[in-house]
């Protein structure tokens, strides 16, 4: 079976041309055709004679997930994607003021069962390959031609639950010979693997890192998701005071208002108290509601009376602006009605 060139690094790529006998420089001419020029097939690459092109095309696929669904208004496009076994997962491309955004998914499923998540819904079945991962950004470059400036991590599953994969795809999509991506632009989001945070934090090259926390006392956190059990609050705080200090980054704190279950005023005090040495910045997000839960979002004065509260225990603290309502931008939200559909 071919590899999927999206797959490889730029060292693995120079490695294959010596092993060939071919200057390793190729793999920089290669990664401009690639990423750059966004090329289809190898025999577009100028460059590169035809033997070697033809090499290539026995070696290797450039390819794409197939895009079985499409919702999208004018500042989000969502797209359900099947891969080459037919596996399903999600890509949400996002068109801020600053730039466009991808939010890739990172395993087919997940594991992390969290209550008001409709990605928990299917256990994961398996963890995606860095170029299955690289594949969703350059669908959005090669077939909606757009371009892509900032990438988060927050798609179906949990990125810290495919590690390797994941430290991975950064290493490609931050080449300077490829696309080109800022580690500063990249984000990665987690339900909180404390151990895996502190790994993260040693990384030569560390992303931010944005922690799905959603409840402020361990007795919700625990209902709300799972993960706790195995990495309570206090050990979850541990790592992130570790991840400031190794890497001197911010944390960025996302916070689902979920009406009646973590909206309260008591709740906010708590986080407030949580997070007094992290430095961090609180996002408070409205909740996307769906079919499959009861749960409600919060009514504006109840998430105003949370910010309130944070405001004035010095936690810094932002308003997500919607994004994607119409378009079933949830994780999961696009799966479940495809897989209900068929």
């Amino acid at each position: 079976m071919k590899t999927n060139i999206y797959n490889l690094t730029l060292t693995e790529l120079e490695q294959y041309f010596t092993n060939i006998n071919e200057n390793p420089y190729k793999a920089k001419i290669l990664y401009k055709y690639l990423y750059r020029e966004k090329i289809d097939n190898f025999s577009d690459i100028k460059e590169i004679k035809k033997s070697l092109t033809d090499k290539l095309s026995n070696d290797f696929t450039i390819e794409l997930p197939t895009a079985k669904d499409t919702h999208k208004d004018e500042s989000v496009t969502k797209l359900l994607f099947s891969l080459h076994d037919n596996s399903l997962i999600e890509s949400v491309l996002m068109r801020q003021h600053y730039g466009n955004s991808v939010c890739v998914s990172t395993q087919v499923g997940c594991n992390m069962n969290c209550a008001f998540c409709q990605s928990g819904k299917f256990k994961k079945q398996r963890n995606l390959t860095a170029g299955e991962m690289v594949s969703e950004i350059m669908y959005m470059r090669k077939v909606l031609n757009e371009k892509i400036s900032t990438v988060a991590l927050m798609g179906i599953g949990e990125p810290l639950d495919n590690f390797e994969n994941i430290k991975k795809f950064i290493e490609i999509i931050t080449c300077v010979y490829g696309l080109e991506i800022g580690i500063k632009h990249i984000t990665l989001s987690t339900c909180g693997l404390a151990p895996k945070i502190t790994e993260l934090a040693n990384e030569t090259k560390t992303v931010p890192l944005a922690i799905s926390l959603h409840a402020p006392n361990n007795e919700l956190r625990n209902r709300l998701m799972p993960i706790n059990h195995a990495y309570p609050l206090e050990e979850l705080q541990k790592a992130m005071a570790y991840y400031n200090e190794k890497t001197k980054n911010k944390i960025f704190i996302e916070y689902i208002m979920i009406k009646d279950v973590n909206d309260t005023v008591k709740c906010a005090k708590e986080l407030s108290d949580y997070l007094q040495n992290i430095n961090c910045t609180v996002n408070l997000i409205p909740y996307n509601e769906t079919q499959s839960f009861d749960f409600k979002r919060s009514p504006k004065e109840n998430i105003f009376a949370f910010y309130d509260v944070l405001k004035k225990n010095n936690i810094h603290v932002t308003m997500r602006r919607e994004l994607g309502t119409s378009v079933k931008a949830a994780c999961g939200q696009l799966k479940s009605e495809h897989t209900n559909k068929n």
